[in-house]
C-alpha cells in the first residue's frame, strides 16, 4: 500500500457508525477485526450459541462490510469498520443451505428488526430454484423484507456467463443486485447476468469482487486474512457502502437509494443484463465528504 492510499485511509470519516447489518451466510468467527461489533450471532444450521464459521465465506463477508483492519494496520479494513453485525448462519460446513434456514432467519429479522434498528440485510449467498412456486416463495419472502423498509443487498451469484443466471434472492425486482464489475469477462466472466425468470433486467449495479482480501476464519488455516473471488465479495462491498451512506443521510430510504446509486455509476459498455446502470462510483455517491468508504484491498 502506497502513501496515497494510507492518506485516503486517514481520511475516511464515514465509518458506518451505529448502522445495524444483517448477513446470511456461514457464520462468523471472533476476528479480532469485529472486537465489540458483533451485535447478535444465530445459528440456524447446528443450533451453536458461541461464534463460528466451519465454511470461512460469512467471516470473509463480514470482514469485507465491516472489518476494522486492526490485524493488517489498516490495510484490509472493511467499508463500514465502525458498523454493528447481526451474523444469522444458515450454511453449513460445505457451504450449502436449505430453505427452512432461509426462512426462519428471515423470521428472527421480522421479531428483531425494531429492537436492534436493522437497516441493511446482506445476502452474499444465493440458490437456483428450477420450481417457480419455490423460487416464489423465496422472493416473496425476501421481498416481505424490503417492504418492513430494510434495504436488501444479493449478490448476482456467479453462474455467468450466460443469460438468465442471477440466483435467488438476487433475482428479485425489489432488492439492489449487485454482480462483479472485474468478472465480466475472459476466464473469470462468472458475473451472474439477467434477464431474470420473470423477464427483470438485473443486475442494478457492478463492484469489483475479484481477489479481495478479508478477514478469514480459522477453517481456512491462511493467517488472519485471506483471498476470495465473487459476486458475494461485490455484494458485501455495496452493503458497506450503503451503511456509510446510512450513517450520512439516516432517513434514506429504498427508493432514495436505488435513484442515487443510478446517479453515480461508471458505464463500462456493457448491456444493461450484465452490468446494469453500470459500477458504482464510491466517491461520487457518498457525495460532498473526505470519506472514500474503505481503502484498496484487492491484490494486484
Amino acid at each position: 500500500m502506497n502513501e496515497k492510499q494510507k492518506k485516503k485511509i486517514k481520511m475516511n470519516t464515514l465509518t458506518g457508525k451505529n448502522i445495524d447489518i444483517v448477513s446470511l451466510d456461514s457464520g462468523i468467527e471472533g476476528h479480532p477485526d469485529f472486537e465489540g461489533r458483533i451485535a447478535s450471532f444465530i445459528d440456524f444450521v447446528n443450533g451453536r450459541e458461541t461464534l463460528y464459521d466451519d465454511f470461512g465465506h460469512g467471516t470473509h463477508v463480514a470482514g469485507i462490510i465491516a472489518g476494522s483492519g486492526r490485524m493488517s494496520g489498516g490495510v484490509c479494513r472493511g467499508y463500514a469498520p465502525a458498523a454493528r453485525l447481526h451474523v444469522l448462519k444458515i450454511l453449513d460446513n460445505k457451504g450449502n443451505g436449505s430453505r427452512d434456514a432461509i426462512h426462519r432467519a428471515l423470521g428472527w429479522i421480522r421479531e428483531n428488526q425494531a429492537s436492534k434498528s436493522l437497516r441493511i440485510l446482506n445476502f452474499s449467498v444465493g440458490t437456483v430454484e428450477n420450481d417457480r412456486t419455490l423460487h416464489r416463495e423465496i422472493l416473496d419472502a425476501v421481498e416481505g423484507m424490503v417492504e418492513m423498509g430494510l434495504i436488501v443487498v444479493a449478490a448476482a451469484g456467479n453462474l455467468g456467463p450466460r443469460a438468465g443466471t442471477v440466483t435467488a434472492p438476487g433475482s428479485s425486482r425489489k432488492v439492489l443486485t449487485v454482480g462483479a464489475s472485474d468478472m465480466l469477462q475472459h476466464s473469470f466472466a462468472y458475473s451472474g447476468r439477467g434477464p431474470t425468470m420473470d423477464c427483470v433486467c438485473k443486475p442494478e449495479v457492478i463492484f469489483p469482487g475479484k481477489r479481495v482480501r478479508a478477514c478469514a476464519a480459522s477453517v481456512e488455516n491462511k493467517g488472519w486474512y485471506c483471498e476470495k473471488s465473487g459476486t458475494s465479495m461485490s455484494s458485501a462491498a455495496v452493503a458497506g457502502i450503503l451503511a456509510c451512506y446510512l450513517e450520512k443521510y439516516p432517513n434514506a430510504t429504498n427508493r432514495d437509494i436505488k435513484l442515487r446509486i443510478r446517479e453515480c455509476t461508471r458505464d463500462l459498455g456493457y448491456p444493461m443484463n450484465v452490468q446494469g446502470w453500470g459500477e458504482l462510483d464510491v466517491k461520487k455517491f457518498l457525495g460532498d465528504t473526505k470519506s472514500k468508504a474503505g481503502p484498496l484491498r484487492q491484490s494486484l
